[in-house]
C-alpha cells in the first residue's frame, strides 16, 4: 500500500512537471531568441548611427568620427564587449569592415537578402540558414541613412547555436528544480504514506498476537479517522471474540464439572450391582434397587446432555417473527395441568386477549416450561401458580407467579448462571443449574429480558419481557 501511495503521488508530481515544463521549454526559446534580436537590432541601430559620417568618407576603416574615433576602433570596441559578428557595408553592397577575418574588404553581399533589404531603406530581423557557414544564424541588418540617401549598411549576426545553448543551459536549471521538486515528493509522499501505514501495520501485528492466542491485545486507537474507526471496530470485535472464547472455555470446564458426578455416581451403581451379583447371599431385590439407580442416574446424565445442547443451540443466531402470547400460554397450561393437579396446585391464567410478541420459534414455550416446572417443584400443595401477562408501549411482559419459599436476593441475582444451583435445591433430583441459564440466553436471543423478583407475601416472580410485534391492532 504505501509504495502504491508514493508512485500515485510521486507520478501525479512527474505529470504535472511535464505538463508545465515542456510548453515552457518552446516558451524558453522563443523569449531567449526574441530577446537576442532584440538586442542585436538595438546595437546595429547604435552603429549605424556612429557609422554615418564614416561612410561618407573615403576610407571608412581609418577615417574618424568628429570625436576622433575610426569605424575599426568602433566594431573592435563592441567586439570586446559582444560576441555577435559585425559586418559594415557601403551603399553599393561591398564590404567596408568585418569583425569576421575570413571576410575580404570589398567583398559583395548584396545576394544577402537581409543585406540587400537594409540598403533599400529597411531594417530587418529574424533567423536564417547560412549556406557559406552551413549554420543557423541570428541575424539584424539595418541601413545607415543621410539625409536623403542610404549609403550603407550594418548587419549584427549570432550562430543560433549560442541561442540554443541558452536556452538548454536555462533548462537545464528548470530540470534541475524538476528533480528536486520529484525528489521532495517522493520524501513527503514516503512520509505520508509511512505515518498513513503504520497503524496499518500495528493493527496487523495485533491481528497476528490474537492468532497467537493472546486474546488481549488490542489495535491503537489512532491515524486517519477511518483508521481510528477500523481500529474501534476490530477492538470491538477482538473483546467479542475474547469474551465468546472465555465463555466456551468456562461452559466447557463446568459442563465437565456437571458431567463427572453422574458418571461417578453411574460407575459406583453398577460396581455395585456387580459385586452385589457376585455374592450369593446378595437377593434380587437388592440388585434391583443397584441398577434402578443406575438407570435414574442415566436419566439425569441424558437430561444433562440435552440441556447442554439446548443451550449450545441458543447461541446461534435466529429469525425473529410473530408470537401469539396467548395461544402460547394456554398450549403450555394444557400441557401442565395433568402434573399439576396430582401435587394438588391451581394454574390461572387471565387472558388480556390476543397479543403478539417479537421472537424465535419456539423460544417462549421453553421460556413457560422452564418458569413453570420450577413453579411446580416448589409450590406447595394446595396452593396456585398464576401467569400474567402486562402489555407497555414497547414490550409485553409475561409473569409466572408462585406461592412457595421464594429466593433470596442474592440467589436471584445468581440464578441466570451457568450450573448455579441455590442451597435450597442442592437436594432437588434431576437439578443440573442449566434450566434458567437456557431461559436467559432464550430471551436474549429473541431480544428480551429476564427476571426473577419477590412475590408479596411469600413465592416467587419468574418473569419475560419481549418486544411487542408491531402487528398488534
Amino acid at each position: 500500500m504505501r509504495r502504491r501511495l508514493v508512485l500515485a503521488v510521486v507520478g501525479l508530481v512527474a505529470i504535472i512537471l511535464v505538463v508545465h515544463d515542456i510548453p515552457l521549454r518552446s516558451h524558453l526559446k522563443r523569449v531567449e531568441q526574441d530577446r537576442v534580436i532584440t538586442a542585436l537590432e538595438r546595437d546595429a541601430f547604435t552603429l549605424a548611427a556612429k557609422s554615418q559620417q564614416l561612410l561618407a568618407g573615403k576610407s571608412p576603416s581609418t577615417d574618424t568620427t568628429p570625436t576622433g574615433v575610426s569605424l575599426s576602433t568602433l566594431v573592435s570596441d563592441y567586439r570586446t564587449n559582444s560576441t555577435a559578428e559585425v559586418l559594415v557595408v557601403s551603399g553599393e553592397g561591398a564590404v567596408q569592415i568585418a569583425s569576421d577575418p575570413t571576410v575580404q574588404i570589398g567583398m559583395s553581399f548584396l545576394n544577402r537578402p537581409e543585406i540587400a533589404s537594409a540598403l533599400l531603406g529597411n531594417s530587418t530581423v529574424g533567423v536564417r540558414r547560412s549556406e557559406t557557414l552551413n549554420a543557423d544564424l541570428v541575424y539584424a541588418a539595418v541601413p545607415v541613412l543621410t539625409t536623403d540617401f542610404v549609403i550603407g549598411a550594418v548587419r549584427l549576426t549570432y550562430p543560433k547555436s549560442v541561442v540554443d545553448a541558452r536556452v538548454a543551459s536555462r533548462l537545464r536549471g528548470i530540470l534541475l528544480v524538476a528533480f528536486i521538486s520529484l525528489l521532495m515528493a517522493f520524501v513527503a509522499a514516503l512520509i505520508i504514506a509511512s505515518s498513513a501505514v503504520r497503524p496499518l501495520r500495528r493493527l496487523k501485528a495485533r491481528t497476528e498476537e490474537i492468532a497467537e492466542g493472546d486474546l488481549s491485545a488490542r489495535a491503537e486507537v489512532e491515524g486517519p479517522s477511518e483508521i481510528r474507526e477500523l481500529a474501534v471496530s476490530f477492538n470491538e470485535m477482538a473483546a467479542r471474540v475474547e469474551k465468546m472464547l472465555a465463555e466456551q472455555r468456562g461452559f466447557a470446564a463446568d459442563a465437565s464439572h456437571q458431567l463427572r458426578t453422574p458418571l461417578t455416581a453411574l460407575r459406583l451403581r453398577i460396581e455395585q450391582a456387580q459385586m452385589s451379583a457376585l455374592k450369593p447371599e446378595v437377593g434380587i431385590e437388592e440388585l434391583n434397587e443397584d441398577l434402578e439407580a443406575a438407570s435414574g442416574e442415566i436419566e439425569r446424565l441424558q437430561r444433562l446432555v440435552e440441556q447442554l445442547l439446548a443451550l449450545a443451540r441458543t447461541e446461534k443466531k435466529n429469525v425473529l417473527g410473530d408470537v401469539n402470547v396467548e395461544t402460547v400460554v394456554q398450549g403450555r397450561l394444557e400441557m401442565w395441568n395433568s402434573l399439576a393437579e396430582e401435587r394438588n396446585v391451581t394454574l390461572n391464567f387471565g387472558a388480556p386477549g390476543n397479543v403478539l410478541v417479537k421472537a424465535v420459534e419456539g423460544t417462549l414455550e421453553q421460556i413457560l416450561d422452564n418458569y413453570i416446572d420450577n413453579a411446580l417443584d416448589y409450590a406447595p400443595e394446595h396452593s396456585s401458580i398464576s401467569l400474567h401477562i402486562e402489555v407497555s408501549e414497547r414490550d409485553v411482559k409475561l409473569s409466572v407467579v408462585d406461592e412457595g419459599p421464594g429466593m433470596p436476593v442474592e440467589a436471584r441475582q445468581n440464578a441466570f448462571d451457568r450450573f448455579w444451583r441455590g442451597s435450597e435445591s442442592q437436594n432437588r433430583p434431576g437439578g443440573s443449574g442449566l434450566g434458567l441459564s437456557i431461559v436467559a440466553q432464550l430471551a436474549a436471543a429473541s431480544g428480551g429480558t429476564v427476571e426473577l423478583s419477590q412475590n408479596i407475601p411469600t413465592g416467587l416472580v419468574a418473569s419475560v419481557s419481549l418486544r411487542k410485534s408491531a402487528g398488534n391492532k
